[in-house]
């Protein structure tokens, strides 16, 4: 049997027909042993799985007894393994996310700089082309070190803007003929970058039973608790797909910026009746869990949304299409 440099030393005894794995921060290659292998891995939710086993004290050889025992009585609680090839792709996105959050907090930091001392640049966009010319104007009233490491902030900030333009060129180059980024590119506030985010988080729509799923999975869902004839709603859970929830807040705020330029779509009619009543925040919430919902019928019949009319009957349908 062919196998990797640790699958082909798994002892004979050892070698059962599906291994249970927890998702710990380095289960892909383990992932890929196990499979190389020959066998079936299964990975496991560490946080249902303690719940399930309710143990007071936790050791290697405790968990392992754990997971076998939940293993043999069918009820242990799997994840979806994304194949290694989505893995990989996976990380195109992710790592640009990181570089645009870096790049953030060297802006900020830049802006703290100036506010420090006074400065005013009169630009609407300090790191634009103009704002720049202004800036650069300005670096001489600080004093020497502090222009001197303002000067470095700004040669990282140009070099991060490199790396995510190199990057945003792979992922097009990579991504962008496929057909779920062209479906997910017609949904409201979504543009090729959030497409690629929401395509390859999701991956197969199929391991989801409806659009529910889905949008708990994106942390859209909140915690309900119900008692005596009241009802409450929470928080979201914590164990969500952070690149997903992320995804929905920014398609969900740019919808919410511009809902009075486009004021007969849904998705502004959604955000407008609901901040009436409930403010801001909460109307955001709303539209970002309907773009999640709308992802699923989206994905799962392989149409795109449809800007029109809603029309109450099937669900997440309109007149010809999906929400919106």
């Amino acid at each position: 049997m062919s196998a990797g440099p640790y699958g082909s030393s798994f002892p004979a005894a050892m070698r059962a027909p599906r291994w249970a794995v927890e998702t710990v921060g380095n289960w892909y290659w383990i992932v890929d042993e196990i499979e190389e292998a020959g066998f079936r891995p299964r990975l496991v939710h560490a946080g249902k799985a303690k719940l399930m086993l309710g143990m007071v004290n936790k050791t290697d050889k405790l968990d392992a007894r754990g997971l076998n025992k939940l293993q043999r009585a069918g009820t242990l609680p799997e994840v979806w393994i994304p194949p290694g090839e989505l893995r990989d792709v996976r990380e195109l996105p992710r790592a640009r996310m990181v570089w645009v959050r870096e790049r953030t907090r060297l802006k900020q930091r830049v802006h703290a700089t100036l506010a420090k001392y006074g400065i005013q640049v009169g630009a609407s966009d300090l790191f634009g082309t103009k704002g720049r010319q202004l800036l650069w104007a300005k670096l001489p009233l600080l004093p020497p070190h502090t222009r001197y490491v303002t000067e470095g902030l700004l040669r990282q900030i140009d070099a991060l803007d490199e790396e995510i333009q190199a990057l945003e060129g792979r992922m097009r180059e990579v991504l962008s003929p496929t057909r779920e980024v062209r479906l997910l590119e017609t949904l409201p506030g979504v543009g090729f970058i959030l497409a690629v985010v929401i395509a390859l988080e999701v991956g197969d729509v199929e391991r989801f039973p409806d659009a529910e799923h889905l949008a708990s999975y994106a942390g859209m869902v909140p915690r309900v608790h119900s008692s005596g004839g009241k009802t409450r709603y929470g928080r979201t859970r914590q164990d969500v797909n952070r690149y997903l929830k992320w995804a929905y807040s920014e398609a969900g705020n740019v919808v919410a910026r511009h809902h009075k330029a486009h004021p007969h779509r849904h998705v502004s009619l959604l955000y407008a009746r609901i901040r009436k009543k409930r403010g801001h925040q909460v109307a955001v919430r709303a539209v970002e869990r309907h773009l999640a919902e709308a992802t699923y019928w989206m994905l799962k019949r392989g149409e795109p949304y449809v800007i029109q009319g809603f029309v109450p009957g099937g669900p997440g349908r309109e007149r010809g299409g999906h929400m919106g």
